[in-house]
């Protein structure tokens, strides 16, 4: 088979891991005239997207849509009829080259169906990064997906040219992947998880120590970006609480970097046990969004989803449900309020909360000064006192104040 063809089957067969990121990594360059690639800020990943907003690009392939496991929701299972390709080491490793020296990615994300053994494919993974790295002195982002069942010994040898390692929990229960995946293991899939946190944290531990003097060498480098995970959404009966619970807990436990969501697509030849319609994807949309306040504004899960609901609405961000609930503790005096109490207002970000104490040790925050504050005026002015600010007390209470926020109704087309 050409390898163009190949190139365009197992391209495809890729697109519906979303477990991948470039961010955290350590920065390297090849401006010494050593090596190639570098990991600039933002730099590595296809179609992600950096923090300033930047589209970034990867190669993102399977080096083989062939798999022995007939994952029910997966589109190269098994029992799959779909085209089969697969790449040799050599093939990734040129393809990755060429395509960065053309400047069209800035790192590899690299994934495979599992072929004779677990071990047998992971070597082959491991095999393409250990030819980028020690033959071709690649300094770029490589993202390696790691096979649970693999030996300890591989994994670790992934962990040494990776900068992140992914393994996908696949499902938000238990129940449901032995439903659905009957050969994965979610037990082999956690304890895999948690090796892999304990080398990250010793890692972490002797450069730590390395770095207190000057003596001491620096340990051998291991996926300094951390690990990731992706659950499928919609594919079973799950509720966003129970989601979002599992993610919790995945934090917790192996301190990931991330938790995709991925929205279940329907595939040819399903299974009736699968749904026959995806889930609208507004849903996966509000999954992160409630992600994002669990990491970095201090919200529990049991905060976020309404018990009684236990589905995130789909018409407004979580953030702002949660405000609607808590109404009581509206309005907010942005120029007295904690750091704490500031995030959990509608429309403040993380930065634009840092900007809020930074401006008020100074001056006192008026309505105008939301603009240059990257704060949207619309939603946070009912939630919050300033200067020359306050809302109006039928406004806080009044039953129309959902209405203000939900997106306007659209007229239909034909289509035509």
């Amino acid at each position: 088979m050409e390898l163009q063809r190949k190139l365009e089957i197992l391209a495809d067969a890729a697109k519906y891991d979303a477990s991948c990121a470039s961010s955290g990594t350590e920065l390297r360059d090849s401006s010494d005239g050593k090596g190639l690639g570098s990991t600039a800020p933002g730099m590595g990943i296809c179609h992600s997207y950096a923090p300033d907003g930047r589209c970034i690009s990867l190669l993102k392939v399977l080096l083989t849509n062939a798999c022995h496991y007939d994952c029910l929701y997966c589109v190269n299972r098994a029992s799959s009829n779909v085209a089969r390709a697969r790449f040799t080491i050599d093939e990734v490793v040129k393809l990755t080259i060429d395509f960065y020296r053309r400047n069209y990615i800035e790192g590899l994300f690299l994934s495979s169906g599992i072929i004779r053994s677990a071990d047998y494919t992971m070597e082959q993974v491991v095999g393409v990064a250990r030819k980028l790295r020690e033959e071709h002195h690649f300094r770029g982002y490589i993202h390696l997906k790691t096979i649970p069942e693999a030996d300890d010994a591989l994994i670790a040898e992934a962990g040494q040219y990776a900068d992140r390692l992914s393994i996908n929990i696949e499902m938000p229960l238990e129940t449901s992947l032995a439903k659905f995946a009957p050969e994965k293991d979610v037990r082999a899939i956690r304890r895999t998880m948690g090796r892999l946190r304990l080398r990250l944290d010793e890692t972490k531990e002797a450069n730590k120590e390395a770095g207190k003097t000057a003596t001491k060498a620096k340990p051998p480098r291991f996926a300094p970006a951390g690990q990731s995970t992706q659950m499928i959404v919609g594919a079973d009966a799950a509720n966003d609480q129970t989601i979002l619970s599992t993610s919790a807990n995945l934090y917790g436990a192996y301190k990931l970097k991330r938790v995709y969501y991925s929205a279940f697509s329907p595939i040819p030849d399903a299974s009736r046990a699968l749904p026959l319609r995806a889930p609208p994807l507004v849903r996966e949309h509000r999954l992160y969004q409630a992600d994002w306040l669990m990491r970095f504004y201090g919200f529990d899960v049991g905060e976020i989803v309404d018990d009684a609901e236990g589905m995130l609405p789909l018409d407004i961000d979580p953030k702002l449900a949660w405000a609607l609930r808590h109404r009581d503790r509206f309005p907010l005096d942005v120029n007295r309020a904690s750091r704490e109490d500031l995030l959990r207002v509608p429309g403040f970000g993380t930065k634009a909360v840092d900007r809020i104490i930074a401006t008020r040790r100074t001056t006192s925050i008026r309505a105008a000064d939301l603009a240059r504050l990257h704060i949207p005026r619309n939603k946070a002015l009912p939630f919050i006192v300033l200067s020359d600010h306050r809302p109006a007390p039928h406004l806080l209470d009044g039953a129309r104040l959902r209405e203000r926020f939900k997106p306007k109704a659209e007229q239909l087309g034909f289509g035509f």
